[in-house]
């Protein structure tokens, strides 16, 4: 049988070099880093090329997910340090969504307590952010 070690450095080295000029979030790096540790392991005698296979697969996807888990930032409510007025440019109905204009742009809103409906064009604080979703109270409700 063929000893394709050769081909699993090469293998390597162009995923690894793909990319420096084609970033894919470490993905072809990862399966770089799979082939060379394939390639040591046929030249230290695993023949069997479907094994071979196996394992770069298995290795490759068992480094992308951990690359994932400590490369990614973790992502986490954004909290809003004062509290900052917007006014509703649609109605928000109670549990649902509307829209908000909030720094001179639309975004989309829900109110910080599910009971509550908020009215269109109302003056509403900003209590914190959720991805691309403002957390929105009523004015009216903190003066109440």
């Amino acid at each position: 049988m063929p000893s394709f070690t050769l081909i699993w450095l090469l293998a390597g080295a162009v995923l690894c070099l793909t990319e420096l000029f084609l970033p894919s979030a470490f993905v072809a790096f990862m399966m770089g880093i799979s082939a060379f540790v394939v390639a040591l392991l046929s030249g230290v005698g695993l023949t069997n090329l479907w094994l071979q296979i196996l394992i770069w697969l298995l290795l490759s996807t068992t480094l992308i997910v951990v690359s994932r888990r400590f490369l990614q930032p973790r992502r986490r409510n954004s909290k809003i340090q004062n509290a900052v007025t917007a006014e509703t440019l649609t109605e928000i109905p109670p549990g649902k969504a509307g829209r908000v204009l909030y720094e001179g742009n639309s975004w989309q809103a829900r109110c910080d307590d599910d009971k509550f409906s908020i009215a269109p064009h109302q003056k509403v604080y900003v209590v914190r952010r959720e991805g691309t979703t403002l957390i929105v109270i009523p004015e009216n409700l903190l003066h109440s």
